[in-house]
């Protein structure tokens, strides 16, 4: 059943090809909103070019395509919104929720995380010195419900934690695009990776500034190596074989707490999906 009230998306960084880490949130993401009667998007966030090999995003495509997932529209590209994050910024400016900071690290460090040109009150308006743009965060105790986790409570304190949404060299950052991009594609449910839980109430912060409804959050647990570290480029994870959709797909229900039956494990790929769909569960992820 088609349910138009559902829609997620998988938003990879293209700095490397597609992993299994990478895999099990694409499947997931898949999957959540499959089960839901959903729409499913992809969206690359091509944010900063320093860091993004120029063969990273068709790799991480093509994986995508050889596992079998398939957005409900075409891909989106951040590199082609610089536009709308412009937009977006100007807007958070002139409401008063973000301003101007040419402060270091090493500044802020040597104040406790106080801005010592008083950047929130204007004080860094003025001058010729490289600048950031910093989101202006709210006092808050923050309480929301995760689909997965439950409850959960973060606080945010102004000044300490506010974010920067555009970066000193001019790039745009993930805190601001990916709440832009999640409104305008009107995007319900996010599930992502654990690891990007602690942003959580600052990005609902600046989806309200924005003028628009936070979506529902699913954190899934993050996969490690056998370091115990996060799977991730930085952790040399290696790339997906594509060769072998099947048994990446069939690993990637089992570490879903999917429980796929052993008949499955050389099935083909439209069949691991099927069957995923069907008997799909997000409270069996652990």
């Amino acid at each position: 059943m088609n349910n138009p009230q559902y829609r997620g998306r998988f938003a990879p960084s293209p700095t490397g090809p597609l992993h299994f880490g990478s895999l099990v949130t694409a499947l997931a993401s898949f999957l959540e909103a499959r089960s839901q009667g959903g729409q499913w998007l992809i969206r690359v966030e091509d944010l900063d070019p320093l860091r993004e090999p120029p063969e990273a995003t068709g790799q991480i495509l093509a994986s995508l395509d050889a596992h079998g997932l398939f957005p409900d529209e075409p891909i989106r590209f951040q590199s082609r919104r610089h536009d709308a994050y412009q937009t977006a910024i100007n807007q958070l400016l002139e409401q008063g929720d973000a301003y101007r900071c040419p402060c270091s690290r090493k500044d802020l460090q040597a104040n406790n995380g106080h801005h010592p040109h008083h950047c929130r009150n204007g004080g860094a308006a003025a001058g010729d010195r490289p600048f950031a743009i910093r989101f202006a965060l709210r006092d808050e105790d923050c309480h929301w419900q995760d689909l997965l986790l439950g409850p959960q409570y973060q606080t945010v304190r102004a000044e300490l934690d506010d974010p920067v949404i555009l970066r000193k060299e001019g790039f745009y950052a993930y805190q601001l695009a990916v709440v832009v991009d999640d409104i305008d594609q009107n995007v319900t449910d996010v599930v992502r990776g654990s690891d990007l839980l602690d942003m959580t109430a600052q990005q609902q912060q600046i989806y309200r500034a924005l003028g628009s409804r936070p979506p529902r959050w699913l954190h899934i647990p993050v996969i490690l190596n056998e370091e115990g570290q996060k799977l991730s480029k930085q952790t040399h994870a290696p790339a997906l074989d594509d060769n072998a959709p099947g048994k990446n797909l069939f690993e990637a229900l089992v570490a879903l707490g999917q429980n796929p039956p052993q008949t499955l494990a050389k099935a083909p790929v439209e069949t691991l999906l099927d069957w995923g769909q069907a008997n799909w569960h997000r409270g069996a992820i652990t």
